[in-house]
């Protein structure tokens, strides 16, 4: 297995151990703390996803590919699920303007996640969701 690729029941319980392979590889760059903690909520929105609504009642399988660039300096992280196609990217933005915007029935994770990432992306290829985020470091 690849030091960049991991792979992990998608539950509640293989989180940490996402975000500390994640976290690992931020680590080794000296990634800002600011920014680390932009990226470990987008992980853990990403995720949550995941386990909760990719295989319905099943439990299926995430991979987690994290991927550091030099030019110029930033992390590319890729989720991939083979539950069942969905794009969060299809969702509306969330109206944040009113006072029961925290109210409001899901897609919040995901406008955190397009709010603090320099790029989101979705795709559906060879039976499998694949969402990338990338980050400045």
């Amino acid at each position: 297995m690849s030091e960049n690729r991991l792979v992990v029941d998608a539950v509640e319980d293989s989180l940490d151990g996402v975000q500390d392979f994640i976290e690992e590889k931020l680590e080794a760059y000296g990634c800002e703390k600011k920014v680390m903690l932009q990226i470990r909520l987008a992980v853990e929105k990403i995720f949550v996803n995941i386990f909760s609504y990719a295989y319905g009642d099943e439990t299926g399988k995430a991979e987690v590919l994290c991927e550091i660039g030099e030019e110029p300096l930033s992390v590319t992280i890729q989720f991939l699920d083979s539950g069942k196609p969905f794009d969060p990217l299809e969702k509306e933005d969330v109206d944040t303007t009113g006072v029961h915007f925290m109210e409001a029935e899901g897609g919040f994770g995901i406008h955190l996640v397009k709010k603090t990432m320099d790029a989101v992306d979705y795709k559906y290829e060879d039976g499998k969701n694949i969402l990338t985020i990338k980050k400045k470091l």
